[in-house]
């Protein structure tokens, strides 16, 4: 039975609601289900979290979305591998345990710190469009978008899977540890079988009408229709035998072998069919970009530039907020007034400007120069909310226009934050983009929806959409992983899943680091107030909904609701402190 000092931790300061402690994740919470007889370390990190304590050691440190991966991760880490190999090990079992939102069907985006050298660099492992896809791929015969849902679910929405060359580029690049070795966790836990979570079991359910649009996911998520339930053990014998293969012959079995093969004949014969072919698998790569970096109370904050609007959108939210005192801290009306209109202020620009920079010229520089930030912070100055807000005007190095982006960017992913025992660090977001992405599975992991990141316009009165669907493309994302620097060295790894969203639990958990003072776990802890598009989210049953009658009365549009944020955050100094979101079944570990 669930201890009451577990549930009232999960309490401390209203970070998160008496419905979200009830369903955190500790040991004891599915009996003999998905975390029983873990190592000591791992229920002790648990604890942690629920109490809002840091994790804390001297030499690597882990935090990711789920106790499987993490110790997987870790086990990486104390056999003296890099963050880059720990890496590969716990996406390997994130696409098993954690299937919904990340796997080898899917993309990611990572920033790492090289110890060695100093040097931040970014690798774009986000999924392309397929060379066959047109800008009306999403649209109905009279031109007009099709819904979300009609155009996710089957092949239509399947992008060219980044994860696996994205996760060999990480160790040709950075690892010492045998590839081989590092997939064995997972080929061992899916051939043996691995307990359901909750999470999983409660998200099945409730998208188990989708799920049971194809035979073979529904045969593994609804056995004998009947969606799995927490404590379940769901053996999966394919993914395995993919792992196996990628661990033998490398990422060739996916791209140009049988993998690959399997991965075009079901997006080709799916009912709702797409175009993905043998070629676009074949041709597909990873890129080298350089890293977006902004500055803020001295520091630098680092991400991934465009297709990711991640990068930029969190820096210039905090750009603008730069020149404006936060201390008061999150339940300070004035302090969320001040958050809310530069999301809202950032998210006109992001909405018109940002997109796949291969593809469409972006101002980057232009939308992160200190000048442009001060003359939109003007802005920001009243009392009382901005009745509307529009795009800026940045310094462009081409004379475009575009109109703004129509796309819709729903919650589901995955972050991990790793620090190794060299100084090296890690801040990876991993995705298939909507839970359960296409709802088609192969080799034992899911299909990407990716191509819904596109706009499903491709025009707005006559004006190109930057983000409109073209062949090769990879689709804007909201994907932030970051690692902010002082004086050249990192001192935080943080991102998160969650949509769009993700800018503003990103920006608000640097805010509460750097601003409000708080530790790693209380910042990731802390009530979710998110702005985007003009109507403030509140996070339900927590002390943020508190402020509803104060942003009302400045004139926000305000609503309460769940956020389930899933923050993974570092703090590196002396020594290493993680914390994990205590919305999610994620920990951190350290040695």
């Amino acid at each position: 039975m669930r201890s009451t000092v577990y549930v009232l931790g999960c309490l401390i300061a209203g970070a998160v609601s008496a419905q979200q402690a009830a369903d955190a994740v500790d040991p004891e919470a599915a009996g003999a289900g998905a975390f029983a007889g873990f190592p000591e370390e791992v229920a002790a990190s648990l604890d942690a979290k629920a109490a809002g304590v840091p994790v804390v050691s001297d030499n690597w440190m882990v935090s990711a979305a789920n106790p499987h991966a993490v110790k997987a991760g870790a086990d990486v880490l104390s056999a003296g591998g890099t963050a880059a190999d720990a890496l590969v090990a716990v996406q390997a079992m994130l696409g098993l345990v954690e299937p919904q939102s990340s796997g080898l069907g899917g993309g990611a985006f990572l920033v790492w710190y090289d110890a060695a050298s100093g040097h931040v660099t970014t690798l774009d492992g986000r999924e392309t469009a397929p060379l066959a896809a047109t800008p009306r791929l999403f649209q109905t015969n009279e031109g007009e978008p099709m819904g979300f849902f009609d155009a996710v679910v089957g092949g239509r929405s399947v992008g060219t899977p980044g994860t696996p060359a994205l996760m060999a580029e990480v160790h040709a690049r950075w690892g010492n540890q045998d590839w081989a070795s590092l997939l064995q966790p997972a080929i061992t836990l899916a051939q043996d079988g691995f307990s359901v979570s909750p999470r999983l079991a409660g998200l099945v359910e409730r998208d188990q009408e989708r799920l049971a649009s194809s035979d073979v996911t529904a045969g593994y998520f609804l056995p004998d229709g009947v969606p799995v339930q927490a404590g379940d053990r769901l053996v999966n014998a394919p993914y395995a035998a993919t792992l196996r293969a990628l661990a033998d012959r490398g990422t060739v079995a996916f791209y140009t072998g049988e993998i690959g093969a399997s991965i075009v004949a079901t997006v080709q014969g799916a009912e709702n069919a797409g175009v993905l072919s043998q070629t676009d698998l074949a041709i597909y790569s990873v890129k080298e970009r350089e890293a977006v970096c902004a500055r803020y109370r001295g520091h630098d904050v680092c991400g991934m530039g465009p297709p990711s609007s991640g990068a930029v959108a969190v820096g210039q939210i905090l750009g603008l907020l730069e020149g404006y005192d936060l201390s008061a801290g999150p339940q300070d009306v004035e302090v969320r007034r001040l958050m809310g209109d530069a999301a809202r202020l950032t998210f006109a620009d992001r909405g018109r400007y940002l997109a796949d920079s291969d593809y469409v010229p972006v101002p980057v520089q232009g939308l992160l120069d200190p000048a442009y930030l001060a003359e939109r912070a003007k802005l920001l100055a009243g009392d009382d909310a901005l009745p509307e807000v529009s795009p800026g005007d940045p310094a462009f190095d081409h004379a475009l226009h575009w109109a703004d982006d129509v796309s819709l960017e729903l919650p589901s992913t995955s972050h991990i934050s790793i620090v190794d025992a060299a100084g090296n660090v890690a801040s990876m977001t991993t995705t298939i983009e909507n839970g359960f992405g296409s709802r088609l599975m192969v080799g034992g992991f899911l299909l990407n929806n990716e191509l819904t990141d596109f706009s499903f316009r491709s025009h707005r009165d006559g004006v190109p959409i930057a983000n409109r669907l073209e062949p090769g493309k990879r689709p804007r994302s909201s994907m932030s992983p970051t690692i902010v620097l002082k004086d050249g060295k990192p001192v935080l790894a943080v991102g998160s899943p969650g949509g769009s969203r993700i800018i503003g639990y990103t920006a608000q958990a640097i805010i509460a680091y750097l601003d409000w003072g708080m530790n790693v776990q209380a910042a990731v802890s802390a009530p979710h107030a998110v702005n985007r598009f003009g109507k403030y989210d509140l996070e339900e049953g927590t002390a943020a909904a508190e402020l509803e009658g104060g942003l009302s009365e400045m004139g926000f549009e305000v609503g309460t609701r769940a956020l389930t944020s899933g923050l993974h955050m570092i703090a590196i100094g002396e020594e290493l402190r993680g914390g994990a979101d205590p919305r999610r079944e994620g920990i951190a570990l350290g040695g």
